[in-house]
């Protein structure tokens, strides 16, 4: 019995291990040592989110870029991106995407302003502009009752039904347990 939640726990780990991170990371190159090997840390570039419809707008975050400044291009960004540093370490900069984008994967180079040319590269996908994506939570529910629970989640508390429903349990408990205990009493005494 107990080796199918067993089965379902360990499927679970080993597709969390086999599935990407969903930000596009980058693995860096130095200026001098493509490898990367003569620094400590490698340069990483985030992109989140990882697709975007032209127009729309990504956040980039560069980590162990020794520089206080980077500078990123890529085809589909509507203007260079300048990277400043953020508030918990790293480099952070914002994108937006053209609205002439084409559809696809695009790459994104960086160039930190280190002693060094410290460069990253990362990915970001551009979605059809015709896609279809939700802008707002969806109001569905059966023949309207979404919006009916929307006005009722505004009133200021119970109202006289739910008092008088709640009145009318609160008495047929009460008359349960009287009814229980002269029921026992009675078994006592006989």
């Amino acid at each position: 019995m107990r080796s199918i939640p067993l089965t379902f726990c360990a499927a679970a780990v080993v597709a969390a291990t086999l599935v990407s991170a969903p930000a596009a990371l980058a693995d860096s190159e130095s200026g001098s040592d493509p490898t990367g090997s003569g620094s400590g840390s490698r340069t990483t570039l985030s992109v989140t989110p990882p697709s975007a419809a032209p127009g729309g707008e990504v956040a980039l975050r560069l980590d162990a870029c020794e520089g206080k400044e980077a500078k990123g291009n890529s085809d589909v960004f509507a203007s260079e991106s300048r990277f400043s540093p953020a508030a918990d370490g790293g480099l952070y900069a914002k994108a937006r995407i053209s609205s002439d984008a084409s559809p696809g994967d695009h790459d994104i180079q960086i160039v930190c302003t280190d002693a060094k040319g410290t460069k990253a590269s990362g990915r970001v996908t551009v979605t059809d502009r015709d896609q279809a994506t939700p802008l707002a939570p969806v109001r569905a529910g059966g023949g309207g009752t979404a919006v009916r629970t929307a006005k009722e989640a505004h009133q200021d508390g119970p109202g006289t039904v739910q008092a008088v429903i709640g009145l009318a349990l609160a008495a047929v408990a009460a008359g349960a347990v009287v009814f229980r205990r002269a029921r026992r009493r009675r078994q006592a005494e006989d």
